[in-house]
């Protein structure tokens, strides 16, 4: 063993500059820690190009691919040879470009990092191309290639040259919902941009938002109903130069919402990141408003002067640096605060049945299993033959995603379904109806009426498709029904007219219409379906005498049922029965006729109950007046063209046959507002009556028996069937 003699001097390091190679695997490290990062960056590149799609596959947690498809503006072929050189950017020049940057790019580092870790390649078309460039490695000239609009970049094998960070990253499953969590942060800040993301391989995308002009719709879609349900609108703002100046929007969960994990999506000017200090002062509210087990869900978007931002405090863009902070966060915990202590009014707590009563056992078709069976026994093994095998969530399930094609014409549905849903839920806690004592009875009469089992199929049935134009296809557990969406609808629009009362919105027609002129066309109608002969002296009495009649109930039918007519004999509004949902006007001159001719005016009890019965035949969801745009209903919209063959030219008439088809065309002003009227009542009886039906609908005894609902098909009945096969 050598021994350094005392006093002798140990050699310094000597500092000397690294390989550029070094440099750049050291820096790669830093900006791209695990497959997330990549994609991330990916992410905001795309929107940066203003892309409307963007697409993400995932391979073996990101280790093995990552592809990110966007549709945005692409990139100049010009620019392809240092895309992926370090510090390279279109996003700014000079480093005074950073305080008003609006980007999400900024530094040129992703790309090149990627590059030093993985093999990437890159595809791009730019607008007015006839075709795109592929560009592998970042090493060779760009080659021509097919593409479709905008980008797709792909890396293979991250880290295969970082073979200590690749072992940290084998789980693979962890990594993947790191890469979904994130896809859903974006997807419900930029809502008018679509996302998905699936793994390699796999049909079903675990992210798939579409843009919606609803932030509450698309966080529904996101991260389900149950979130979306129990959140709170919540705003801020100053505009005070000497300490904060900020808006700010989003949702927080209220105090029904209960959790074991925090959720917070913050936006700052557009870009996602991170804000421990205002997480940590939002969850000391909640701690004071929540059960101790239970957290948050946040959602906000913040939005400040660029020039109070700092966004160059962090190597993968996380966190930010802002001016004024503590009087931001201090001024946005107060609000939250006070919106808190305002809707911590009432809670809502989910009821578990422990038994079920007994039904009514006269049931079409052996119904007598409509009863749910008991809840509260020990869980054990389905067996197959009585496993529920639908998925309500998922929209390709259902039947019209393969009878129906969607016309091209169809009325586009601007309203969400979330904001259907969301309206629906608000009108559970009614105020008080009015304090009558006809009204209780004739609610006390829906209760006592109500069939368990068919209140069971409602709550939990799944929506399936229309049969035809009355019957829906509805599943509930393992058995199949055709349920009658008319009496149906009649009957929930009659029960909520009885809920309601007093209690409307209102409908408020664009040009008032004469009372005496709809009854007029209600009358001839009529005329036309008996075919009788009435002259026109005696309906114009009847006509006015019913007019008079409703004009001096006015004042009642206002302030009971919101229907408004004033002293000129002029109908202007209508009472909304269901959020969302507007009768088929072509049926007011009926209905009219029906308050004037059926209407028992005497007697309260029995006034109120058929006033209720007529609305509810107005709202009931009927088929259109004009026949179904498909099948034998085209006919309908066929117009045909006759004349003679070009070849019988000359000829006498004698020698000339009959006349031959040479053209056949459509009505097609009428067919698309037949497709428009068939289309909005689908749609409606799928988002709102459904919905609707789940939360208020009590079915009463009567519809197990009159055909309103029968079962087509049973899972174990099937199973019999084929074991004897």
């Amino acid at each position: 063993m050598d021994i350094e003699a005392p006093g002798e001097a140990k050699e310094l390091p000597k500092i000397h500059r690294l390989d550029e190679s070094v440099v750049n695997r050291i820096a790669a490290g830093e900006v791209i820690q695990r497959p997330v990062s990549a994609v991330k960056e990916l992410v905001e590149n795309s929107l940066d190009a203003s892309s409307t799609s963007i697409s993400v596959v995932v391979k073996d947690g990101g280790l093995k691919l990552i592809q990110v498809s966007d549709d945005g503006h692409g990139i100049r072929h010009e620019d392809l040879p240092i895309l992926c050189e370090r510090h390279t950017t279109s996003k700014l020049s000079k480093y005074e470009d950073l305080q008003s940057i609006k980007s999400m790019g900024f530094r040129g580092e992703a790309l090149a990092s990627m590059t030093y870790v993985g093999h990437v390649t890159v595809t791009t078309i730019t607008k007015g191309q006839l075709h795109g460039y592929r560009d592998g490695m970042m090493e060779h000239e760009p080659k021509a290639c097919a593409a479709v609009k905008g980008t797709q970049i792909m890396v293979e094998n991250l880290f295969y040259n970082m073979i200590a960070r690749r072992k940290t990253l084998q789980n693979s499953a962890d990594d993947y919902t790191k890469i979904v969590d994130l896809l859903s942060r974006f997807a419900i800040h930029y809502i008018d941009v679509s996302f998905s993301c699936r793994k390699h391989g796999a049909a079903r995308a675990d992210v798939h938002s579409v843009a919606t002009s609803s932030r509450l719709d698309a966080i529904r879609s996101v991260y389900g109903l149950s979130v979306a349900r129990n959140l709170i609108k919540i705003e801020a703002s100053d505009n005070d130069p000497s300490s904060s100046v900020f808006e700010m929007d989003g949702f927080i969960s209220n105090s029904n919402y209960v959790v074991k994990k925090t959720t917070m999506v913050l936006f700052i000017n557009d870009r996602l990141v991170e804000c421990t200090a205002l997480k940590r002062a939002l969850e000391i509210v909640y701690s004071a408003t929540l059960p101790k087990a239970s957290k948050p869900f946040i959602y906000m978007s913040i939005i400040l002067p660029p020039e109070h931002v700092d966004v160059n405090v962090h190597p993968t863009k996380r966190e930010v640096s802002l001016l004024n902070q503590e009087v931001i966060i201090e001024k946005i915990q107060s609000v939250v605060e006070s919106m808190l202590r305002n809707s911590n009014e009432s809670r809502t707590f989910q009821e578990q049945t422990v038994e079920s009563s007994p039904s009514v056992p006269s049931i079409t078709n052996n119904e007598s299993h409509l009863n749910p069976s008991p809840s509260g026994s020990k869980s054990q093994k389905v067996p197959v033959h009585k496993m529920v095998r639908t998925d309500s969530s998922d929209p390709a399930g259902r039947l019209h995603a393969y009878l129906y094609k969607k016309p091209q014409n169809h009325l586009e549905m601007n309203s969400s379904l979330t904001a259907v849903r969301s309206s629906v839920r608000q009108r559970r806690n009614l105020r008080e109806t009015a304090d009558l004592t006809s009204i209780q009875e004739l609610i006390n009469d829906i209760d006592s009426k109500c069939h368990s089992g068919l209140l069971d199929i409602v709550r939990q049935c799944t929506y399936v498709g229309m049969a035809d134009d009355v019957f829906a296809l509805l599943q509930h557990n393992t058995h199949l029904y055709l349920a009658n969406v008319v009496n149906l609808s009649k009957e929930l629009m009659y029960q909520q007219v009885l809920r309601r009362f007093a209690h409307f919105n209102a409908i408020q027609l664009s040009e008032s219409a004469p009372l005496q002129e709809l009854l007029m066309l209600a009358l001839k109608e009529e005329e036309l379906d008996l075919e009788c002969n009435e002259n026109d002296d005696l309906k114009m009495k009847i006509a006015e005498m019913n007019t008079q009649l409703l004009k001096q109930k006015a004042e009642m039918l206002e302030e009971y049922f919101c229907i408004f007519i004033d002293s000129d004999g002029n109908l202007s509004r209508l009472p909304i029965l269901l959020d969302q949902y507007t009768p088929d006007m072509d049926r007011v001159p009926e209905f009219l006729l029906c308050l004037g001719n059926d209407v028992d005016w005497e007697d309260e009890k029995n006034c109120f109950q058929s006033l209720a019965a007529a609305l509810g035949n107005f709202y009931a969801m009927h088929p259109p007046l004009l026949p179904h745009p498909s099948g034998e209903g085209l006919e309908f919209y066929r117009k045909r063209k006759h004349g003679k063959n070009p070849q019988d030219v000359g000829k006498s008439s004698c020698d000339i046959g009959d006349d031959i088809e040479i053209e056949d065309e459509f009505e097609h002003k009428l067919l698309s507002e037949a497709e428009t009227a068939w289309g909005q009542r689908e749609w409606s009886i799928q988002h709102v009556l459904f919905p609707s039906m789940r939360l208020f609908l009590k079915p009463p005894t009567s519809m197990a028996v009159n055909g309103t609902f029968v079962r087509v098909a049973s899972l174990e009945k099937l199973y019999r069937i084929f074991e004897r096969c």
